[in-house]
């Protein structure tokens, strides 16, 4: 009998330890956990010691306009108050503006620079800036905003513009005119929407020398004499509508 009380002793001794480093690993894995409070409602400075109270970071982010919640207190948070969270998480909360009280102004027409101006005069922000590529519009012009002007029961002091942009310049491939007649290069590189530049005339070839071969013949349609021997961009390179290309054409 004593044997298997001192068994049944050792047994409960072994089942405690493994409690205990199931409980540290735990914690050691997850951290000491704390509820989320709540702060809707309260001041920032009340919300901020609530918070460190609980082990947790104050993060104030936006603010926005609310009928319910006075200015200057807290309208929502994230976590929602009586979440399980690590301690040290962080408490996300946004401000009160109270009412809307602001008009939105028209943008349209205006600069960024101008519109942040006026927004700044009527207790508003400039948010997101987006672009549209439009030959409609000059460049850097607003063309759209969200919320419209004089929009009502807005949730935020920002407004959204949508900016124009040049339109994306279209890239070509320069094609290979060596041994092209003059002419019709010429026709084609305007017909691409390309500018054909200064056209200059190749060297005379150097005299051949006793012992050195001659000039090989000429491929049909490459001829050397009258056609092009050399162009600006090479070919296969990249370039843009409106690029200039220069030639250099054989002596005759």
């Amino acid at each position: 009998m004593r044997f298997f009380r001192g068994l049944l002793y050792a047994l409960i001794l072994v089942l405690i330890g493994l409690a205990s480093a199931l409980t540290a690993m735990r914690f050691a894995i997850h951290g000491r956990e704390v509820t989320v409070p709540k702060v809707v409602g309260l001041t920032p400075a009340e919300a901020q010691k609530l918070a460190a109270g609980n082990s947790l970071q104050f993060v104030r982010e936006q603010r926005f306009y609310s009928a319910e919640i006075a200015e200057g207190r807290i309208v929502s948070q994230l976590p929602s108050a009586g979440s399980r969270v690590r301690a040290g998480f962080r408490l996300r909360v946004a401000e009160s503006l109270g009412p809307q009280k602001a008009e939105i102004p028209s943008l349209l027409g205006q600069s960024t620079r101008s519109a942040e101006l006026n927004l700044r005069r009527r207790g508003l922000e400039l948010g997101s800036v987006a672009q549209f590529p439009t030959a409609s519009f000059p460049p850097e012009q607003i063309i759209a905003q969200s919320p419209t002007p004089d929009a009502q029961q807005v949730s935020s002091p920002a407004v959204g513009v949508l900016v124009s942009a040049p339109p994306a310049t279209e890239q070509l491939v320069m094609p290979d005119f060596i041994g092209s007649n003059l002419a019709a290069a010429s026709a084609a590189v305007r017909g691409a929407g390309l500018v054909v530049g200064a056209i200059s005339t190749a060297p005379p070839s150097s005299a051949i020398q006793p012992g050195q071969a001659g000039p090989s013949p000429a491929a049909p349609g490459r001829s050397a004499e009258g056609a092009i021997t050399r162009q600006t961009p090479a070919a296969g390179q990249r370039i843009t509508a409106g690029a200039t290309v220069t030639f250099e054409v054989g002596s005759r």
